[in-house]
C-alpha cells in the first residue's frame, strides 16, 4: 500500500538520513526543484560561456538569465558591454555548437557587479623612498628646467620628505 501525502510528508521530517541543506530542502518541493534546476542550468551555461569569453571579461561577466532562445549576459560597466557585444556573435555560435539551444546573446550593464564572485581589488604595497633615493631625486629636481617633470619631482619629494 502506497503511503499518504500527509505521511511522506512526516516520514521526510523525521528520516534520520534527510538532507536538511538548502539544496536538499530545495529538492524536495516541486516549485523549489524548478528553482534549483534553472539556478543549476544558469551556472552551467555561465561556465560554458567563461570558457569562451577573454580572461578579463570572464571574472566580471555572469549569466542573469536564458529565456527561450536567448541569453542575456550583465556586466558591471559599459566598456565591459562594449565589448561584449562585439564578442556576442562568436558566442552565441560557439554555445550553440556547444550543445545551447540559443541565437541571440543580449548584454545588460549591471552596476555594482563587478566584485562579486571575485577579489577585490588588493591595497597596493608601499615602501618609503631611502636617503639614498630622496638625494637623488634632489640633485635631480634642483637640474630640472621649470615645468611640468619639476613640479612632479617636487610634489613627489614633498610627499616622501618626512
Amino acid at each position: 500500500m502506497l503511503p499518504t501525502p500527509a505521511e511522506r510528508r512526516s516520514r521526510k521530517k523525521t528520516a534520520p538520513d534527510a538532507d536538511l541543506s538548502a539544496i536538499g530542502w530545495l529538492g524536495s518541493d516541486q516549485h523549489a526543484a524548478s528553482v534549483l534546476t534553472t539556478a543549476r542550468m544558469l551556472l552551467a551555461i555561465e561556465q560554458a560561456a567563461g570558457e569562451i569569453l577573454p580572461p578579463a571579461l570572464r571574472q566580471v561577466c555572469r549569466v542573469a538569465r536564458m529565456d527561450r532562445q536567448q541569453l542575456t549576459l550583465a556586466v558591471p560597466g559599459a566598456a565591459h558591454a562594449a565589448k561584449l557585444r562585439q564578442l556576442a556573435p562568436r558566442i552565441a555560435q560557439r554555445l550553440s555548437e556547444g550543445g545551447w539551444n540559443l541565437n541571440q546573446v543580449q548584454v545588460k550593464v549591471q552596476a555594482g557587479l563587478s566584485y562579486i564572485g571575485t577579489n577585490p581589488p588588493r591595497a597596493k604595497n608601499v615602501e618609503p623612498l631611502g636617503e639614498k633615493a630622496l638625494d637623488a631625486f634632489e640633485t635631480l629636481h634642483a637640474s630640472l628646467r621649470p615645468g611640468p617633470l619639476a613640479d612632479a619631482v617636487g610634489r613627489l619629494l614633498a610627499h616622501h620628505k618626512p
